[in-house]
């Protein structure tokens, strides 16, 4: 996120796109229901479900899935059309405008609502309210990002932020939500294939030579592949071994049985994980991993905000902490010198845990000046949000108050493309997929607990009144939903909460499991599948 969340509250104006905020961030969502109430904020949900949000919004735009760069480009087009620009943002802190504005000439809402099937009367007033605004907020989740054009909606997005100037204020800004609770802090230490941590390119070498001393190795300067590149690598012989850590790719990757049949053809498979998932279950060896109130560290959240995890109880039997395992396994092939004695492994004291977490935590400040500032002492109280350039600084609340990195940030051409697969006359209906409140991810905890099933439906798939009036379903029926890669039998919810021709359905549950059918093309850029938009059709078994 550029801001904070407390920043929330004094947004004149939230753009949610791609979000069902109120049921995969609940706290965010929260938050947003009280800047209506106690500061007026209008919002302006897009979205092709009437989520919970929408009840607390000024302005609903259904858009279809996929169309959403369409949808920007609109009202972007309106902005510049109604002269309601910040003019002196733009020359000051921006490049590239003449092409940018010259690239949507021809995007009206006219054009727009054929794409979309948002009414152009909704876009206009969507791009007046976003423009006048005085403080206005983009939140964004998967559904703007699990698309081929994903790249290209988040650069649309970032197009609206500085053509109306809410990039660098308090109350604003571009805020990715993220989905998972250390999948920032991940991507921070490097966990991303181009980068060493701190987003440095391992291609510079410069970057590479830092950390070669650090680390006293020699480094690669290759780029690695991502997950969604590794898939096809494993199929193709090419990726002999994987270790996979708390990730459950069985259940979670597009093409769902394109991953299984990946994961079954390397030679050696290690799941790393805190239960027996539908990974691990395929896996040679199997790493019994510590949960969160069993480890130190710290995890770092959606708003760049750094945070002490600390050990509240041992892991169960053989089971250890990531970090400990890492080091055991390194210590056998030679990578370092650790603290684990070469028969075996043993428990580690508490303060050993966190002198381990610490140092590696303290190595990589000294290296990315955004965390120079944090250490633990400063994290005993309270979270830090980086960019921290020293210990005297209280952490940064919202990014590019006074410039951007680079100098000048750019606006960019986007060109709306449209989703990989449409529907067709085999496959007519568009699938959409997400969350609910009562589970989360793939389940491999939240359904484990009773309480939680007990209170959870369970799998379902959504699909408009006269779409079930004519397939002759009703409410509650199993249906057969079929794409080009799987199928699955699930109950019906007919609704009129989605329009006709478009289905949703959640990912949590391996009896039914949404990813089995979803696509697995990827963004050109940056790898990422297109899991929110696919063909399917839909039979009815009762």
């Amino acid at each position: 996120m550029s801001n904070d969340i407390d920043g929330i509250k004094d947004c004149d104006v939230i753009m949610v796109i791609g979000s069902n905020t109120t049921e995969t961030h609940p706290i965010i969502g929260l938050r947003m229901k009280q800047a209506v109430k106690q500061h007026e904020t209008s919002i302006i949900v897009a979205d092709p479900r009437r989520i919970n949000l929408v009840d607390y919004s000024q302005l609903w735009l259904s858009q279809k899935p996929g169309s959403d760069a369409a949808l920007i480009n609109a009202m972007c087009h309106v902005i510049i059309r109604d002269k309601l620009t910040d003019e002196n943002y733009i020359n000051e802190r921006t490049e590239n405008y003449s092409s940018f504005a010259d690239s949507i000439t021809e995007c009206d809402p006219d054009w727009a609502e054929d794409i979309t099937g948002v009414p152009a009367s909704d876009i206009e007033e969507a791009a007046r309210t976003f423009a006048k605004a005085k403080r206005g907020g983009i939140y964004y989740t998967m559904g703007i990002t699990q698309h081929t054009s994903g790249t290209d909606n988040v650069k649309a997005l970032a197009n609206l932020a500085l053509l109306t100037g809410n990039l660098g204020k308090h109350g604003a800004g571009l805020n990715p939500l993220r989905g998972q609770n250390n999948v920032q802090g991940a991507s921070d230490m490097g966990c991303v294939p181009v980068f060493l941590p701190g987003y440095q390119p391992v291609a510079n070498d410069e970057n590479r030579q830092r950390f070669e001393k650090l680390w006293g190795c020699q480094l690669s300067s290759k780029p690695g592949l991502t997950a969604t590149e590794m898939t096809p690598a494993m199929l193709e012989g090419k990726i002999k071994a994987v270790w996979i850590m708390g990730e459950n790719p069985v259940m979670s990757d597009p093409n769902a049985d394109h991953a299984r049949k990946a994961l079954n053809k390397v030679d050696f498979l290690v799941v790393q994980d805190i239960f027996l998932t539908e990974t691990a279950e395929l896996a040679d060896v199997v790493l019994p991993a510590a949960s969160y109130a069993e480890k130190e560290g710290t995890f770092t959240n959606t708003e760049r905000r750094v945070q002490r995890v600390r050990q509240a109880v041992r892991p169960p039997g053989s089971a250890r902490d990531d970090l400990s395992i890492i080091n055991m396994v390194s210590e056998r092939i030679n990578y370092g010198q650790g603290d684990i004695a070469p028969n075996g492994f043993r428990h580690l004291d508490n303060t050993k845990l966190i002198d381990k977490a610490s140092g590696v935590f303290n190595e990589i400040s000294t290296v990315w000046p955004h965390l120079a500032g944090i250490n633990y002492d400063r994290l005993e109280e309270a979270g830090i949000q980086w960019p921290c350039p020293d210990t005297d600084h209280p952490g940064t609340t919202f990014l590019f108050e006074n410039d951007f990195p680079i100098g000048r940030a750019s606006f960019s051409a986007i060109s709306w493309k449209g989703p990989e697969e449409r529907p067709d006359s085999d496959y007519p209906f568009i699938l959409t997929t997400g969350r609910v409140l009562y589970q989360y991810h793939t389940g491999t905890m939240t359904r484990r607990s009773q309480t939680i099933e007990n209170a959870d439906s369970g799998p379902f798939i959504e699909i408009n009144i006269n779409d079930a009036e004519r397939l002759n379903i009703a409410d509650g029926d199993t249906v057969l939903v079929k794409s080009r890669r799987g199928k699955v039998s699930l109950p019906a919810q007919v609704t009129d909460k989605i329009e006709a021709g478009v289905t949703f359905m959640p990912f949590h549950y391996h009896e039914a499991a949404a990813n089995l059918l979803t696509n697995d093309a990827l963004d050109p850029y940056c790898k990422i599948p297109e899991a929110k938009v696919c063909a399917v059709k839909i039979e009815s078994v009762t």
